[in-house]
Protein backbone atom coordinates (compact mmCIF):
# COMPACT_ATOMS: atom_id res chain seq x y z
CA UNK A 1 0.00 0.00 0.00
CA UNK A 2 1.17 3.51 -0.75
CA UNK A 3 0.66 6.41 1.61
CA UNK A 4 2.20 9.31 3.46
CA UNK A 5 3.27 10.32 6.97
CA UNK A 6 1.39 13.16 8.64
CA UNK A 7 0.62 14.98 11.83
CA UNK A 8 -2.81 15.44 13.41
CA UNK A 9 -3.73 19.14 13.46
CA UNK A 10 -7.18 18.91 15.05
CA UNK A 11 -10.90 18.51 14.35
CA UNK A 12 -13.45 20.77 12.71
CA UNK A 13 -16.60 20.35 10.63
CA UNK A 14 -17.69 21.31 7.12
CA UNK A 15 -21.00 21.40 5.28
CA UNK A 16 -21.58 19.26 2.21
CA UNK A 17 -23.66 20.16 -0.86
CA UNK A 18 -26.86 18.99 0.88
CA UNK A 19 -26.23 21.19 3.91
CA UNK A 20 -25.24 18.28 6.16
CA UNK A 21 -22.64 19.11 8.82
CA UNK A 22 -19.79 16.55 8.62
CA UNK A 23 -17.26 16.21 11.47
CA UNK A 24 -13.75 15.93 10.08
CA UNK A 25 -10.08 15.88 11.02
CA UNK A 26 -7.31 18.02 9.53
CA UNK A 27 -3.99 16.25 8.86
CA UNK A 28 -0.72 17.94 7.94
CA UNK A 29 0.48 15.33 5.44
CA UNK A 30 4.04 15.60 4.17
CA UNK A 31 5.95 16.59 2.24
CA UNK A 32 7.88 13.35 2.80
CA UNK A 33 11.30 12.46 1.40
CA UNK A 34 12.19 9.03 -0.01
CA UNK A 35 15.18 8.00 2.12
CA UNK A 36 15.54 4.33 1.12
CA UNK A 37 14.40 1.90 -1.56
CA UNK A 38 14.04 -1.70 -0.35
CA UNK A 39 14.44 -4.39 -3.04
CA UNK A 40 13.84 -8.14 -3.23
CA UNK A 41 17.46 -8.79 -4.23
CA UNK A 42 19.10 -6.87 -1.38
CA UNK A 43 16.52 -6.86 1.45
CA UNK A 44 14.25 -9.80 0.65
CA UNK A 45 11.22 -7.55 0.18
CA UNK A 46 10.27 -4.42 -1.72
CA UNK A 47 9.25 -1.19 0.01
CA UNK A 48 9.77 2.57 -0.02
CA UNK A 49 10.95 4.34 3.13
CA UNK A 50 9.62 7.85 3.70
CA UNK A 51 10.86 10.46 6.21
CA UNK A 52 8.86 13.35 7.66
CA UNK A 53 9.27 16.36 9.97
CA UNK A 54 12.53 18.21 10.51
CA UNK A 55 14.84 17.13 13.37
CA UNK A 56 17.82 18.91 14.92
CA UNK A 57 21.31 17.77 13.93
CA UNK A 58 22.36 17.45 17.57
CA UNK A 59 19.47 15.06 18.28
CA UNK A 60 20.30 12.78 15.34
CA UNK A 61 22.71 9.85 15.66
CA UNK A 62 25.76 9.58 13.37
CA UNK A 63 24.43 6.52 11.46
CA UNK A 64 21.13 8.32 10.78
CA UNK A 65 22.98 11.45 9.64
CA UNK A 66 24.76 9.33 7.04
CA UNK A 67 21.46 7.70 6.10
CA UNK A 68 19.84 11.06 5.41
CA UNK A 69 22.95 12.43 3.68
CA UNK A 70 22.76 9.56 1.18
CA UNK A 71 19.26 10.76 0.25
CA UNK A 72 20.55 14.36 0.15
CA UNK A 73 18.11 15.59 2.77
CA UNK A 74 18.18 17.05 6.27
CA UNK A 75 17.61 14.89 9.39
CA UNK A 76 14.00 13.86 9.96
CA UNK A 77 12.02 12.73 12.99
CA UNK A 78 9.75 10.01 11.61
CA UNK A 79 10.61 7.10 9.28
CA UNK A 80 7.98 4.74 7.86
CA UNK A 81 8.09 2.08 5.13
CA UNK A 82 5.30 1.62 2.58
CA UNK A 83 5.01 -1.57 0.55
CA UNK A 84 3.96 -0.36 -2.87
CA UNK A 85 3.68 2.84 -4.86
CA UNK A 86 1.95 3.04 -8.25
CA UNK A 87 5.03 4.59 -9.81
CA UNK A 88 8.73 3.96 -9.17
CA UNK A 89 10.33 6.28 -6.63
CA UNK A 90 13.87 7.62 -6.58
CA UNK A 91 16.10 8.38 -3.59
CA UNK A 92 15.52 11.95 -2.41
CA UNK A 93 12.20 12.31 -4.24
CA UNK A 94 9.37 14.23 -2.53
CA UNK A 95 5.96 12.66 -1.84
CA UNK A 96 3.16 15.17 -1.23
CA UNK A 97 -0.60 15.21 -0.64
CA UNK A 98 -1.07 15.31 -4.41
CA UNK A 99 -1.15 11.48 -4.35
CA UNK A 100 -4.65 11.75 -2.80
CA UNK A 101 -7.87 12.76 -4.53
CA UNK A 102 -11.02 14.20 -3.02
CA UNK A 103 -13.70 11.55 -2.56
CA UNK A 104 -11.40 8.52 -2.23
CA UNK A 105 -11.24 6.39 0.92
CA UNK A 106 -8.16 5.93 3.11
CA UNK A 107 -7.00 4.22 6.31
CA UNK A 108 -5.30 6.17 9.11
CA UNK A 109 -2.98 4.61 11.71
CA UNK A 110 -2.12 6.48 14.91
CA UNK A 111 -1.28 6.02 18.58
CA UNK A 112 -4.32 6.49 20.81
CA UNK A 113 -4.22 8.85 23.79
CA UNK A 114 -2.70 7.25 26.89
CA UNK A 115 -5.10 7.31 29.84
CA UNK A 116 -2.97 5.62 32.48
CA UNK A 117 -4.34 3.03 34.92
CA UNK A 118 -8.12 2.76 34.55
CA UNK A 119 -10.86 0.61 36.07
CA UNK A 120 -12.98 -1.97 34.26
CA UNK A 121 -15.85 0.42 33.53
CA UNK A 122 -13.72 2.85 31.54
CA UNK A 123 -11.33 0.24 30.14
CA UNK A 124 -13.82 -2.46 29.09
CA UNK A 125 -17.23 -0.82 29.34
CA UNK A 126 -18.47 -2.80 32.36
CA UNK A 127 -21.82 -1.61 33.72
CA UNK A 128 -21.07 -1.77 37.45
CA UNK A 129 -23.49 -3.37 39.92
CA UNK A 130 -26.38 -1.25 38.71
CA UNK A 131 -27.72 0.16 41.95
CA UNK A 132 -26.63 1.17 45.43
CA UNK A 133 -29.28 -0.95 47.23
CA UNK A 134 -28.97 -4.13 49.31
CA UNK A 135 -25.82 -3.05 51.06
CA UNK A 136 -23.84 -2.15 47.93
CA UNK A 137 -22.11 0.81 49.47
CA UNK A 138 -18.66 0.46 47.88
CA UNK A 139 -19.06 -1.92 44.92
CA UNK A 140 -20.57 0.37 42.28
CA UNK A 141 -17.56 0.35 39.91
CA UNK A 142 -15.95 -2.92 41.03
CA UNK A 143 -15.15 -5.71 38.52
CA UNK A 144 -17.07 -8.44 40.35
CA UNK A 145 -16.05 -12.10 40.40
CA UNK A 146 -12.73 -12.96 38.72
CA UNK A 147 -13.08 -16.74 38.50
CA UNK A 148 -14.24 -20.01 40.05
CA UNK A 149 -13.55 -21.55 43.46
CA UNK A 150 -11.19 -24.40 44.39
CA UNK A 151 -10.96 -25.34 40.72
CA UNK A 152 -9.08 -24.03 38.84
CA UNK A 153 -7.77 -22.03 41.85
CA UNK A 154 -6.43 -19.34 39.56
CA UNK A 155 -7.55 -16.50 37.31
CA UNK A 156 -7.64 -17.36 33.61
CA UNK A 157 -5.35 -15.46 31.25
CA UNK A 158 -7.14 -12.76 29.33
CA UNK A 159 -9.69 -11.99 32.06
CA UNK A 160 -10.76 -8.40 31.62
CA UNK A 161 -9.48 -6.41 34.58
CA UNK A 162 -8.30 -2.90 35.45
CA UNK A 163 -4.99 -1.79 33.94
CA UNK A 164 -3.11 0.58 31.69
CA UNK A 165 -5.35 2.02 29.01
CA UNK A 166 -4.60 3.78 25.73
CA UNK A 167 -1.26 4.42 24.06
CA UNK A 168 -1.98 1.65 21.53
CA UNK A 169 -1.53 1.51 17.78
CA UNK A 170 -5.00 1.98 16.29
CA UNK A 171 -6.13 1.86 12.64
CA UNK A 172 -9.33 3.60 11.51
CA UNK A 173 -10.47 2.37 8.12
CA UNK A 174 -12.52 3.82 5.26
CA UNK A 175 -12.31 7.53 6.02
CA UNK A 176 -13.27 9.73 3.08
CA UNK A 177 -10.94 12.44 1.83
CA UNK A 178 -13.10 15.58 1.82
CA UNK A 179 -10.54 18.23 0.88
CA UNK A 180 -6.94 18.29 -0.40
CA UNK A 181 -4.95 21.51 0.03
CA UNK A 182 -1.68 20.98 -1.84
CA UNK A 183 -0.24 24.44 -1.09
CA UNK A 184 -0.62 23.98 2.68
CA UNK A 185 0.08 20.18 2.64
CA UNK A 186 -3.26 19.55 4.35
CA UNK A 187 -5.75 16.68 4.14
CA UNK A 188 -9.29 16.96 5.51
CA UNK A 189 -10.79 13.53 6.22
CA UNK A 190 -14.21 12.57 7.54
CA UNK A 191 -14.58 11.43 11.15
CA UNK A 192 -12.00 11.19 13.91
CA UNK A 193 -8.56 9.60 14.01
CA UNK A 194 -6.60 8.26 17.00
CA UNK A 195 -4.06 10.34 18.89
CA UNK A 196 -3.60 13.76 20.42
CA UNK A 197 -3.09 16.98 18.48
CA UNK A 198 0.42 17.06 17.05
CA UNK A 199 0.86 13.28 17.10
CA UNK A 200 2.18 11.39 14.05
CA UNK A 201 -0.21 9.41 11.86
CA UNK A 202 0.27 7.13 8.86
CA UNK A 203 -2.18 7.62 5.99
CA UNK A 204 -2.62 4.52 3.78
CA UNK A 205 -4.29 4.51 0.39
Amino acid sequence: MSGIIGKKVGMTSIFDADGKNIPCTVIEAGPCVVTQIRTEEKDGYSAVQLAFDEAKEKNTSAPLKGHFAKAKTTPKRKLVEFKTFPDEKQLGELVTVSIFEEGEYIDVVGTSKGKGFQGVMKRHGFGGVGGATHGQHNRLRAPGSLGASSWPSRVFKGTRMAGRTGGDRVKVQNLQVLKVYEEQNLLVVSGSIPGAKGSYVIVDK
